[in-house]
């Protein structure tokens, strides 16, 4: 099986400042598939994230909701080009109002460090030098 496509769907408490929070940091919306309850997030050539309201998002799961600001539910990892782009994108979504949550790690061939958003889901952005893996 071929994946063509990822969808992350999230849970989020206001959808216009969540919006704000990701063109903040550089991204942009689809908004064909955007209305008061939804944003199409546009993270990537062929990934993707909906953002929805808490209650869209109750809408197609019987199980409660996390609070992502207490708990964890997902570790969401994306890629960058460099080490500098990390530093970056974590820049950007802390002043756009998000947050650190541990110490940037530097492990040589792989660097990361990672924000939580405005509802507390954390994004983890990763620079991994590819030469170092091995290709199978």
């Amino acid at each position: 099986m071929t994946n063509k496509m990822i969808f992350v769907n999230i849970a989020v408490k206001d959808l216009p400042k969540s919006r704000a929070f990701f063109v903040a940091l550089g991204y942009s919306f689809n908004e064909q598939f955007c209305d008061d309850n939804a944003a199409y997030l546009v993270i990537g050539e062929s990934i993707f994230a909906m953002l929805l309201t808490e209650p869209k998002f109750q809408s197609f799961t019987p199980k409660p909701l996390v609070d992502a600001k207490q708990s964890t539910e997902v570790l969401i990892a994306l890629s960058c080009e460099s080490r500098d782009e990390v530093d970056a994108q974590v820049a950007k979504a802390v002043a756009a109002g998000g947050s650190t949550y541990n110490d940037p790690q530097d492990h040589g061939f792989m660097y990361s460090y990672g924000f939580q958003d405005l509802d507390g889901h954390i994004w983890e952005v990763f620079w991994m030098d590819r030469s170092t893996t091995v290709q199978s």
